[in-house]
Formats: structure tokens, C-alpha cells, sequence
């Protein structure tokens, strides 16, 4: 056990060169200067140099040193996954795991207060939706890889929370026979969004617009006609749900209404 002793006379120590701040000493006797309120005590460790006694700042304990190691695992998680397209099962497990455990250190989204945190324009860098190999993820949508030449660019969210605009905005590039070079274009479409709850988000699809880029964004911007309702799948109706399952000034989580795990980064 460590000893402690407030004797007036002086300690016996010895020093060495290579360490002169710190004193090796059989035993340490400390008395406190007379300008001093309040004594500081050394404590004598087990191989007899003196320690500071234990002093803890807070900070390993910190909640925003824990959020920032969950936000690494769970950026290490879905890094090579090419945004989910190239996720197996294994990954969407782990990926998940990493989610749900920034998800409960997070605690609680409540939106009511804090929507000016959606605000911004969002990169999408991970979708386990995209596993089903479709950019339309549980959704009907265009297949990519092999059926159809189309190769999937960076996909963003653009939300205004004035006049509550929500854009998914993708990036895509067509194929095109030879020696024609692909199709680059920028697909917007463009949602209204309103809260249904603390946490969780309804979108209202609105149109989709197509604008070439690269070498024809010279070429106007074309508006997609939309589906008529009455000819529109069930499983397609135009609008979503979403619960945000964590949100701070970089990083978004958001769960789909089938289940989907989408993560954000703010660009």
C-alpha cells in the first residue's frame, strides 16, 4: 500500500542523469509551502519512483472521443463496399452491427428541435439497399453491371429545410455503342419532405429532371414525364418513409421503410 507522510524534514533521494526531473527515493516526505492553501501529495509507487497521484481529466471517458470511434468503425464497415453495390452478406452484418452502435451512443433523434441539422447537401456512402444489385434498392428500379451499361456515379441528398425540398441527386453514366463515349448524366428528383414524427420523415415525390454532363452539358435539362398513378406499381407510389436513427453536423443515419441502411456524410 502506498504510504503518505507530511514529516517537515527533508527526503532522501538520489538522482540520476539520464532522469534528473524524477527522484528515486526509499521514501518520500512532502510538507506544503506556507503560500499553499492546500497540500499536494506524492504517492510512492511499487518500484519506488514517485508518481503524480492518479488524476483523471475526463476525457477517455468523453462522450464525443466514444462518437468518434464509433464514426471510424463505422466508416471502416462500409469503406470498398462501393457504396453497398458490392456488399455481401457478411458485410451488411457488420455494417449494420456498426451502425446500430453509433445508433445507441447517439441516443434518441428528435428532430423537432433540431432540424436545422438536416440542412445541407448529404453524400450517400453507403446503402444496403444497393446489395439487390438495382439502383432502385427493395424498389422497382433500373438494374446496373450486367443487363443494362449503366454505371452508378456519387448519389447525393439535397434538403432545404425552408422550403422543404428533399433531392436525391444521381449521377450516372450510360453506355453507348462504339466509338460513341458513354452518357454522363445527372438525374435529380426532386421530393417535398414533411416530419410525421420526432425522428422520422415522409417525402412526397414531385419530378425527375435529366441534365447531360461532360462533354454535352451544352444540352438542355429534360424533365421526365411522370407515371400516371393509375399505371404506377403499388410497390412504386411516388413517396417513402424514413426514420433518421442519428444525425450531428457530419454524419446521418437513416433506417427506410423496408428496412434499408442508408449513411451519410456531409459534402
Amino acid at each position: 500500500m502506498a504510504s503518505l507522510n507530511l514529516l517537515p524534514h527533508p527526503p532522501s533521494c538520489s538522482f540520476s542523469s539520464s532522469s534528473f526531473h524524477r527522484p528515486r527515493c526509499s521514501t518520500l516526505l512532502l510538507a506544503p509551502k506556507p503560500s499553499q492553501p492546500r497540500p499536494s501529495f506524492l504517492v510512492k509507487s511499487a518500484v519506488g519512483v514517485a508518481e503524480p497521484a492518479a488524476y483523471s481529466s475526463g476525457y477517455a471517458g468523453d462522450t464525443s472521443d466514444s462518437i468518434s470511434s464509433l464514426k471510424l468503425n463505422l466508416l471502416s464497415a462500409v469503406s470498398g463496399l462501393n457504396r453497398g453495390l458490392a456488399a455481401n452478406e457478411d458485410d451488411l452484418r457488420k455494417a449494420d452491427g456498426a451502425a446500430k452502435e453509433l445508433e445507441a451512443a447517439g441516443g434518441l433523434v428528435d428532430l423537432s428541435v433540431g432540424l436545422d441539422k438536416l440542412q445541407g447537401r448529404w453524400k450517400l456512402i453507403y446503402s444496403s439497399a444497393f446489395s439487390s444489385r438495382t439502383l432502385g434498392g427493395s424498389r422497382p428500379g433500373p438494374p446496373i453491371g450486367r443487363l443494362l451499361p449503366i454505371t452508378l456515379g456519387q448519389v447525393f441528398q439535397r434538403i432545404d429545410i425552408l422550403s422543404k425540398d428533399f433531392d436525391n441527386i444521381v449521377e450516372l453514366q450510360l453506355g453507348a455503342p462504339w466509338p460513341l463515349p458513354p452518357l454522363e448524366v445527372t438525374a435529380t428528383l426532386a421530393h417535398k419532405f414533411e416530419l410525421i414524427g420526432s425522428s422520422k420523415v415522409k417525402i412526397i415525390f414531385e419530378k425527375t429532371t435529366v441534365k447531360t454532363t461532360g462533354n454535352l452539358e451544352q444540352l438542355p435539362q429534360l424533365e421526365v414525364p411522370r407515371i400516371p398513378d393509375a399505371l404506377r406499381p403499388s410497390s412504386n407510389t411516388g413517396s417513402g418513409e424514413f426514420e433518421v436513427t442519428y444525425l450531428d453536423s457530419d454524419t446521418r443515419i437513416t433506417r427506410g421503410d423496408r428496412g434499408e441502411l442508408r449513411v451519410f456524410v456531409i459534402s
